[in-house]
């Protein structure tokens, strides 16, 4: 018997698709509290987003060798 696992958003309750939506994690200053994890669709993590700002990538930067 197989088993299917379905992603929930959790602001809404939709369904996302395989390979698409996002995770928004919420980390506290106050270590204690310790941090929120959410699952949410791809349009409703850039509602979220339209008021922070982005994280710059980390690591060295890509040469053109190869």
């Amino acid at each position: 018997m197989a088993r299917r696992s379905v992603t929930v958003s959790d602001l809404s309750g939709v369904e996302i698709p395989e390979g698409s939506g996002a995770t928004v994690v919420i980390r506290f200053a106050d270590e204690r509290r310790g941090a929120i994890t959410m699952d949410v669709t791809v349009e409703e993590a850039l509602e979220l987003g339209k008021s922070g700002r982005k994280q710059a990538r980390r690591g060295r930067k890509p040469t053109g060798k190869e």
